[in-house]
């Protein structure tokens, strides 16, 4: 019988079940636990972590694909930027780390990275909680108003968002979709989510060819990976609906930052005092907030 991994298995399993309990970026999770608890050397990790998101990513498109929550024309408008811009960020960040040298200003880029993929989180959270107060306001959170597509900005946002991606893996599931709820505001949280999870089917396509092409990736590491990833998100998927995402989100901020804080080499208190500090600040804004709803014009008041 073949001998496996089971450490690596273990956390494919876990980096799953938060994917699809959350649908946060797979890049965010696993880049940094291969890096800091395997000690991967960090373009090794980007490279199979991509591969390893590229098996798991349809498992969620198609979850949406089914529910109907995607928007097809932003999709192909992001596309047309992302997926050259993943190649060529995968192209540069391979052809640097194979220098001598170069490997531990990749964990700095990374950290970077990272700390701007949790500062994203926040700002996401914050717009979803000012649109849902205005919906209740208004009384329409149930319509969504109909798109129009900003050619310009949407490329913008492909290719920013899969240059970065294809450099680090990180930021396809909290770059790209921070960006979108700045430039699509009247776009349904669902909506949005679905979007962004097809959209970045291409996009990791793209930065895995590179990667093949130019990078590390390491079949070995990424077979142990998906043995416990495909599993871990079918099964987070399925419990995504009744699952504590309220509970789980708080705590991988704080790991989140906590990684990037470690992989930028800063002393222990400032990591134990930034990740208390994302935990706290990410309940705060995932709690629900009570608005009371738009008054009645005078003639649709009640007669007392």
């Amino acid at each position: 019988m073949a001998h496996v991994d089971w450490p690596l298995t273990v956390a494919g399993l876990l980096v799953g079940l938060l994917v699809g309990l959350t649908g946060m970026g797979g890049g965010a999770l696993l880049t940094p636990v291969l890096v800091l608890l395997f000690r991967v050397e960090p373009l090794a990790a980007i490279s199979s972590d991509l591969f390893t998101s590229l098996v798991m990513k349809p498992v969620g498109g198609a979850v949406h694909l089914r529910q109907r929550t995607v928007h097809w024309r932003l999709v192909g408008w992001l596309a047309v930027g992302s997926v050259p811009a993943a190649f060529l960020g995968a192209v540069a960040i391979g052809t640097l780390a194979h220098r001598a040298g170069l490997q531990d200003n990749l964990k700095l880029f990374i950290g970077w990275a990272l700390c701007a993929s949790v500062t994203l989180m926040f700002l996401r959270l914050a717009l979803d909680r000012r649109n849902r107060q205005r919906d209740a306001a208004n009384g329409t959170a149930e319509n969504e108003e109909p798109v129009r597509i900003r050619v310009p900005r949407t490329l913008a946002i492909g290719v920013v968002g899969g240059f970065v991606v294809g450099m680090t893996s990180v930021g396809a599931g909290s770059l790209i979709i921070a960006l979108l709820l700045l430039a699509y505001p009247a776009l349904r949280p669902a909506r949005l989510v679905g979007t962004d999870i097809v959209q970045a089917i291409p996009l990791v396509a793209s930065a895995t060819l590179g990667h093949l092409l130019f990078g590390d990736v390491q079949f070995a590491l990424t077979t142990f990976l998906l043995l416990g990833a495909l599993p871990g998100v079918y099964l987070g998927a399925r419990w995504s609906a009744r699952g504590p995402s309220a509970v789980i989100r708080p705590v991988i901020a704080a790991v989140l930052l906590a990684s990037a804080l470690a992989l930028l080499k800063v002393g222990t208190p400032v990591i134990l005092l930034g990740s208390a500090a994302a935990l706290v600040l990410m309940a705060v804004l995932q709690r629900p907030r009570k608005v009371d709803p738009a008054p009645l014009s005078p003639e649709l008041e009640p007669v007392r």
